[in-house]
């Protein structure tokens, strides 16, 4: 259906819903017939307010020169039933409507009269992104771009928030720690109490004869506090000129991977310079010794890596353990895939259901791995965590993402820098009496020298 037909559909219904508000300014409407009145007003109400998101989304390159005699006949005809109506309402006008009746029809013959189109959500959303992506690369100026709802100032431009999800949603599904952490989005401080000091109870079975002694107990609290978070993308200025190729998802890609890379990195190791971060998890989980050092190289190597997993994953507390789960790197689960007990059964057990991409469990435990678990400048050295990650606390500061362009920087080499800008921070954070997260380093044994 064709722009121009849609609208002419929808003047018609208007000119109803303003031929019945001007019978009941008239009175000409009896009360006997609201039940009717009003029900013609809600379906008039309805089809205008669909016509108008219809015409909304309507593409513009819709033919807009079909045939459009039949809406005229049905002009006639609903101009000819309004007339008997007005004659049949003028010879009676008994039964007259109370003004609490007369206000709410209209309301609602208002709301129809004052309809407008919404565009769907996809339609929006991509119209935004284009948008966003445009202005970046300078295909439109700031005036066109803060028309379509993107919002600039100082040289930056605030990403959208359908652009941050899906920036974010990329995170979750390349960083453990934001998969399962726990994320809280807000502007404000964001502080979180732990136990230090727990409280000791009194026991007494005689008959009391003195005060109740006090007990202390005391609390410390974490304040995540964002830091300024940097993360640059460079696209080819060849690339950004090929009017064919999709620029918007280009930039978006590359966003993506940029800012993820960094904040993996700030939330595993925390070593960046001038921006580390205490809570990491490689500084703050708390490292774990087997009982017995298991060498990998020996032919009961899989019994004992089992040995020490048991004890690995029975050393927190049983609230942690309920909720604990494997993270581990690629060296650790190469390791383990090719490990075996000795009664033939392999460490790595394959799960009756995958779950979220989980492919087995260790020792009863779910287990996912990534090289974001790896020690720095050591890929090769198995590396486990084990414990409950929900006390991996992450801030998003909302309406924070931005990115600025930067041209003159990488002029030289023929390519545009885009610099994505965010106030994050992401800290694991427990009590002392009850650590989260263990981490077990599997550890090269050297045999002693000179006999067995």
């Amino acid at each position: 259906m064709n722009k121009k037909l849609l609208a002419q559909m929808k003047a018609r219904s208007e000119k109803r819903l303003g031929e019945l508000r001007t019978k009941l300014e008239k009175n000409e409407i009896r009360e006997d017939d609201i039940a009717a009145v009003e029900e013609e007003v809600t379906t008039l109400v309805e089809e205008v307010q669909a016509l108008a998101d219809e015409i909304a989304n309507l593409d513009d390159t819709t033919d807009d020169n079909e045939d459009t005699t039949t809406e005229d006949n049905t002009t006639d005809e609903n101009d000819d039933a309004t007339r008997d109506d007005e004659n049949d309402s003028a010879e009676n006008r008994s039964g007259m409507l109370t003004p609490e009746q007369r206000s709410r029809i209209n309301a609602n013959i208002a709301e129809g009269l004052n309809a407008r189109g919404h565009q769907r959500d996809e339609n929006k959303n991509k119209q935004i992104r284009s948008a966003f992506a445009k202005f970046v690369v300078g295909q439109i100026d700031e005036t066109e771009a803060r028309s379509l709802g993107i919002v600039t100032g100082n040289g930056s431009v605030t990403v959208p928030e359908i652009i941050a999800s899906e920036i974010i949603t990329y995170a979750q599904e390349e960083n453990l720690l934001r998969k399962y952490g726990t994320v809280v989005k807000t502007a404000g401080d964001v502080k979180y109490p732990f136990l230090v000091k727990k409280a000791e109870a009194n026991v007494n079975k005689k008959e009391r004869g003195a005060e109740i002694k006090e007990t202390d107990i005391e609390f410390d609290e974490v304040a995540l506090d964002p830091a300024e978070f940097d993360a640059l993308a460079t696209v080819t200025k060849k690339l950004l000129k090929m009017t064919g190729a999709p620029i918007e998802d280009i930039v978006i890609e590359e966003l993506k991977k940029a800012y993820v890379r960094k904040e993996i990195n700030y939330m595993f190791n925390g070593d960046d310079s001038g921006n580390e971060n205490p809570g990491a998890l490689a500084k703050k989980a708390v490292e774990f010794t087997p009982s017995i050092a298991v060498d990998l190289t020996a032919a009961d190597a899989g019994q004992k890596m089992y040995d020490a997993l048991i004890e690995f994953k029975n050393t927190p507390v049983t609230e942690v353990m309920k909720k604990g789960r494997f993270i581990i790197n690629r060296a650790a689960l190469t390791v383990i895939e090719k490990m075996k007990t000795t009664d033939g059964f392999p460490l790595l057990r394959p799960m009756t259901q995958a779950e979220s991409g989980i492919g087995g469990t260790l020792v009863g435990y779910p287990v996912e791995f990534t090289d974001a678990a790896d020690k720095k400048g050591e890929p090769d050295t198995p590396i486990l965590y084990f414990g409950d990650f929900s006390a991996f606390k992450i801030q998003d500061v909302i309406g924070a993402m931005e990115i600025q362009k930067l041209i003159e920087k990488f002029s030289g080499t023929n390519k545009v820098g885009f610099q994505i800008y965010n106030l994050l921070d992401g800290q694991l954070i427990y009590s002392p009496f009850e650590p989260a997260v263990y981490k077990y380093e599997i550890k090269k044994v050297t045999p002693p020298s000179g006999g067995e």
